[in-house]
Order: C-alpha cells, then sequence, then structure tokens
C-alpha cells in the first residue's frame, strides 16, 4: 500500500500551458496521426487513443515509424517482429525486432549532405567553430578511412575519453559506419573511473582531448591519458585531438598520433557496413557506485528507431530546429542528443561549466544560436531560480519553444519558473528513462497540456504502468514504474554476461516478464506521471514508503537551502529519516531554520516525511553525470564501504557524513 497523500495533490492539476491550435495541427505528431490513418490504421482523437494503438499493435506501430521517418537501410524485412510479446529475460529467447533488416545507424544520420548546419560547437572559453551537413560527411569519411586502414570493423571497441566537441560526434559516427562499437567517457573522470569502463571493454583505438576548460580553468587529460594508454594492452592507436593548445605535446604516448596527422583526406565518400538490426552500437554504463560498472550495450536500429521517434513525434523536431542539451560524453543525453542529426536539425554542443559568464552562458546560447528546443537537468533549472536569474530579462527568447528537463525530478517551483521566468508559451516536457534503455519511458508530447510537477505522458510503444507491491496496476498511487511489454530501445545484452545473468537480474528479477526499472512514481489524474525518486532510495519509516523527490521538494524551496539530499538510517528496529542540507552562502543552520524546514514538510506532505534529524554538510557527493547518491550517503553514515568511489566526482563529499556524532543518538 502506498503511504499518505500530500496534501498539495490538488495543485498537481494546475494547467501551465496548452497548445495553440497551429502547434496542435502543424506538429509532426499530428502529422503521424494522419499518416496512420492513410494506411488504414483508423482514426485518432488524441495521444492517449494514439498511445493505445502503439502498446496494443506493437508491431503495426513500430513498422508505420520506419516508414514514416524514412529510416535508410538497404532493407526493412517483412517481418517486425519474433515472439513480439517475450522479453529477453531467459537465455536464448525473447523479442527479435525487424530481423530480416540491414542497415547502418551513421548513415542514418549522415542522410543530408548540405550546406546546412549540423554541429555547432561551443567551449566555455569562448571559441565557437561550425560545421555543415556536407562538411561533416567529408570529415567522416577521411576518419571512417583511416580507422578501416588500422583494421577496424564490426564488433571492434573505440572509445573516447573526450569533451563534448564535434570531433567526438566525427568519431562516433566514423566508428558506427564502419560497424565498430563506440563507447565514451568524459575526460573528468579519474584513471580508474576510466579503467573500470574501457579496460573491461577492451577497444582497440581510443580518441582523447589534450584537455577541457571548466569552470575558469584549463584542465590537462595527457597525463591521465598515458597511464590509461598503458594500461589497456589492447590498443593499438591513440587519437590526440588539440583542444587547449595548438599542438598537444605527446612525447610520453605511445601509439599516439594527432588528429590532422590520423585523417585520410583522399576518401571522399563512406563504405557504410550494412548489418543487422540488433548489431552492437554502443557500450553505456551504469553509475559504478555499487561496484565495478556493468556495461550495457545497445543496438544499432533499436536505439535509432527509438530516438528518431522521441525526436520527431515527442519533441517536434524537423529541419528547422536548433536542439541543444546540456550533457557529457559519459552521459546517455549525449547519445539522445546526436542522434538529432537523423532528423535534420542543426546541434548546439557545449563543453564547460553551465553556469560560466554569471550563469548565463547556456542562455545567451539560446539568443546567439537561435535554439528552438533547449534541454538541461532539473537541478540547473532550479539553481537559475536561486541565484535570482530572469532568463527573459537577460536574453531574446524569441526562437525557444521547448524546454526539456531529466537527470532528477523537476519540482514544481521550477516548472512555474519556468513559466513565469522564461517563457509563457513553451513547452516545458519532463522527461524520464536512462541509460538502461538509452531513451525515456515517460516524456513528453507537443500536443498536450503541461500540469504542474507532471511529465505529460508514457512514451509511444512504450507499455508504461505503475505497480503496487502485489504486481497490480494503480493509479494515483505510489508504486514501481514498470514496462508490460518489450520495446526495441532495450539492451541486446551487457558485456562479459555470456548467459545473460546479469542483465535477468537487472530488470526482471522482481516480476516475470515485465521490466521492471526502479524508479517509484504514480500516474495523476490528468494522465501524467510524477517520479518521486529511485525506488532503492525509498525510504520507509513505519513501513510507510516514501520517495526522496517528495522531501527535496519542499525543502529546497527554503531560501537558505541551496541543496539537500535524504535517506534513512536503521534506528532503533525501525527506519527514521534523516536530512543533509547545503546551505546557500552566509545563512546558518539555526533552530529557526530546522523548524521551518519540518514545517514546510510537514504541511505539505505527512509527518511521517518529516526527519528525525535535520545536518548540514559542505557538499554532497555526485555521480560523474552530477547525479546524487543516496546509497552511498547511506552506507556511509552505516559505516559500511562505499564501493567503487571512482565513480563520484567528488567523493572527498563522503567524509562529512561519516561518523557523525548526531547520528548515535
Amino acid at each position: 500500500m502506498s503511504g499518505p497523500r500530500e496534501t498539495e495533490i490538488n495543485d498537481q492539476a494546475e494547467l501551465l500551458w496548452a497548445p495553440s491550435v497551429a502547434r496542435l495541427t502543424q506538429s509532426r505528431l499530428r502529422d503521424f496521426m494522419g499518416y496512420l490513418e492513410t494506411q488504414g490504421e483508423g482514426s485518432f482523437d488524441d495521444y492517449y487513443t494514439l498511445h493505445q494503438f502503439s502498446v496494443t499493435h506493437r508491431e503495426r506501430f513500430w513498422s508505420a515509424l520506419w516508414d514514416y521517418t524514412d529510416i535508410v537501410a538497404e532493407q526493412k524485412g517483412a517481418v517486425i517482429a519474433e515472439n513480439c510479446d517475450t522479453f529477453p529475460c531467459q537465455p536464448d529467447a525473447g523479442v527479435r525486432w525487424f530481423p530480416e533488416a540491414r542497415l547502418n545507424f551513421a548513415e542514418n544520420l549522415l542522410r543530408y549532405r548540405d550546406d546546412r548546419p549540423a554541429l555547432i560547437s561551443r567551449l566555455e572559453n569562448g571559441q565557437r567553430r561550425v560545421v555543415t551537413y556536407k562538411q561533416l560527411y567529408a570529415n567522416v569519411a577521411a576518419l571512417a578511412a583511416s580507422l578501416r586502414a588500422l583494421g577496424v570493423g564490426p564488433g571492434d571497441r573505440v572509445a573516447g575519453f573526450m569533451p563534448n566537441v564535434i570531433e567526438t560526434v566525427e568519431a562516433m559516427l566514423a566508428t558506427t559506419s564502419l560497424g565498430a562499437i563506440w563507447s565514451s567517457c568524459s575526460p573528468d573522470f579519474g584513471i580508474n573511473g576510466v579503467l573500470d569502463r574501457f579496460g573491461q571493454i577492451r577497444p582497440k583505438v581510443l580518441f582523447a582531448a589534450d584537455g577541457y576548460f571548466y569552470n575558469g580553468k584549463v584542465c590537462d587529460s595527457l597525463e591521465r591519458l598515458a597511464a590509461i594508454s598503458e594500461a589497456i594492452d589492447t590498443l593499438e592507436q591513440v587519437v590526440v585531438i588539440p583542444v587547449v593548445s595548438e599542438k598537444p605535446d605527446c612525447s610520453g604516448l605511445s601509439k599516439s598520433v594527432l588528429w590532422q596527422d590520423f585523417l585520410d583526406p583522399s576518401t571522399t565518400e563512406i563504405d557504410f557496413a550494412q548489418l543487422p538490426f540488433d548489431h552492437p552500437l554502443f557500450i553505456m554504463y551504469s553509475s559504478g557506485t555499487t561496484g565495478m560498472p556493468k556495461c550495457i550495450v545497445h543496438g544499432a536500429g533499436g536505439t535509432l528507431i527509438q530516438h528518431v521517434k522521441e525526436h520527431q513525434l515527442q519533441v517536434d523536431l524537423s529541419r528547422e530546429d536548433v536542439m541543444f542539451y546540456f550533457t557529457t560524453c559519459g552521459w546517455m543525453m549525449w547519445n539522445w542528443l546526436v542522434s538529432g542529426l537523423a532528423s535534420g536539425a542543426a546541434l548546439v554542443l557545449y563543453d564547460g561549466s553551465p553556469f560560466a559568464q554569471d550563469g548565463l552562458s547556456l542562455l545567451k546560447a539560446i539568443e546567439t544560436e537561435k535554439i528552438s528546443i533547449f534541454g538541461v537537468g532539473a537541478k540547473y533549472l532550479a539553481a537559475l531560480e536561486k541565484a535570482g536569474i530572469v532568463p527573459r530579462d537577460e536574453v531574446d527568447l524569441a526562437s525557444l519553444k521547448t524546454v526539456l528537463s531529466t537527470g532528477s525530478p523537476l519540482s514544481h517551483e521550477s516548472f512555474r519558473y519556468v513559466y513565469k521566468e522564461f517563457k509563457a508559451d513553451i513547452c516545458l516536457s519532463s522527461i524520464s528513462g536512462g541509460t538502461d534503455i538509452l531513451s525515456c519511458f515517460v516524456g513528453g508530447s507537443p500536443i498536450l497540456p503541461v500540469h504542474v510537477g507532471e511529465i505529460q505522458a508514457p512514451g509511444l510503444g512504450m507499455a508504461v504502468e505503475i505497480w503496487s507491491d502485489v504486481g497490480k496496476p494503480i493509479l494515483e498511487e505510489k508504486g514501481e514504474l514498470v514496462c508490460t511489454k518489450p520495446f526495441p530501445s532495450m539492451p541486446i545484452g551487457f558485456w562479459n554476461d555470456a548467459d545473460g545473468d546479469l542483465y535477468r537480474q537487472a530488470y526482471f528479477n522482481t516480476w516475470a516478464n515485465v521490466w521492471a526499472h526502479g524508479d517509484y512514481g504514480e500516474v495523476t489524474p490528468s494522465q501524467g506521471y510524477i517520479i518521486h525518486g529511485r525506488s532503492d532510495a525509498v525510504l520507509n519509516p513505519g513501513g510507510v514508503r516514501i520517495g526522496t523527490a517528495e522531501i527535496y521538494r519542499q525543502v529546497e524551496r527554503l531560501a537558505e537551502v541551496q541543496e539537500s539530499i535524504v535517506v534513512g538510517q536503521d534506528w532503533d528496529n525501525d527506519v527514521r529519516v534523516v536530512l543533509f542540507v547545503v546551505l546557500t552562502p552566509g545563512a546558518a543552520l539555526s533552530e529557526d531554520v530546522r523548524a521551518r524546514i519540518a514545517s514546510a514538510i510537514r504541511e505539505n506532505t505527512t509527518p511521517r516525511h518529516v526527519p528525525a534529524k535535520i545536518l548540514e554538510v559542505p557538499d554532497i557527493p555526485r555521480t560523474l553525470s552530477g547525479k546524487i547518491v543516496e546509497l552511498a550517503v547511506r552506507n556511509a553514515i552505516h559505516g559500511q564501504p562505499v564501493k567503487n568511489t571512482d565513480a563520484l566526482a567528488n567523493p572527498e563529499a563522503l567524509d562529512a557524513f561519516r561518523g557523525r556524532e548526531e547520528l548515535r543518538s
């Protein structure tokens, strides 16, 4: 059973935005509905009737989507799916999507070869570069020829220890054009963090920058790169990309070559390898905070068709758009962003601190680049609001039509902040999915209204439900987010998991033939979704399950609190709630502040949500992709080891949680 309802449930139905008639009629989603009607699939009154069709008739939906989005392929095949209702939760069993298809992921992203901008690179220090679709194709052709000359082919691994710059995208495209597998992490990873990832997949080639810019500093990568390249004995070539210097000193790097010296400019065409739909494309990684990162292998066709669906139908992306997402190359949103090339949009890449230029660096890019789709983490929007920044007063937002948010639940206050201080007529789409599926379970829709605190809808083709502890669908109650039917972007497996045990344990241990994602959420009266946090971080005082996001929302609205983290402490044969806060500069954790925190939580949630202890810390530990790590903090306060601190951006922050005298009584 779920716990008591929040008293603020009424404002979850507060309408913030509704699409205009023009948006409704001119969206690609509405056009797709019309396309389905011409194909004899019936008529669709609204998003929900389309969603019902997409999960009830999944083979027909995904086949129609393939045709509508004009997937480039040697062949599609007559069979859309084998074992369509069975997840891959048994050895050598489960669904196979488009088993007869032959295609190439990179060919779809390089289908346009004109003079429109493809990639716009912006660095924190002000550097800006642009490559057109024609130039991008030529650059990838030269790079692919060099990789081919090294013997790189289908199944080989190529890795990137790279910032978010143009060369990273080009290296990925060249790799996947040959049928090799791409994997990347950002250059702020430590040596052990990189080896925990790339050491498992044993790449043949490593692309790496000489350094990067962050928070006003020039950060060198060459020393770590030397150690990394020495430790991976499968490397045949290390390609160094100059980012912070014109000609890096690579004398300490064996098997190294500079980017420009590696390219083969005599080759101007790409021979795209035509491969099966489920051919390995990307290797992604779990956070690694509870042990060695899991190496999650994603297939080319599933990634492609899922991304073009989300881009074109759920985000309304077209060739006229300029899309931005703040991400590093170690987060799945980078892979999601660059797939926007398949829709012909211009993509803005940014590398550096999001709060450079007095917190305005990303906002200024909206005006300068005419960004129409602006994606950021929920914490970024909360930080802008805390800093008192009013974007509409700082920059011209005329081009902006959509704001995307992910990484953590978006608070009610942030929803209202966007509509008040950004722009009234934008579609604010909070989205939620993950590295596991390289996409979203729930997200946006350009033809649905936006209600405060709610993710708009389940993704098309995604049979998403919220289940109770006994495995029954529930509405307007909190429970586990599950997906009851297979979908194309499921991983094709985990690396070094030949019998599939790790894969099955990750998603199918809870219910047979049902994907349990590990998110704790609810379906709202307006058919939207709220994610209350990760299931493994859910608090359980007195047997009542509490999502951590419910507490963060109340705490972080106080001016004195910059951010917070909440965990459950085993205490007196039960669990008590412990809240740690980082205060804004100049603030103090007085008894008055503690009382106001407790009062805000009690009045807007339930008495059970009120922390037994409220303590101050100077910083909160995060993964390298910026997510707070509740489980690591829970282990720290219980005196248990925190495994693999190399997966954390700031492992020293855990010191403030260990051995706290206040937690002994």
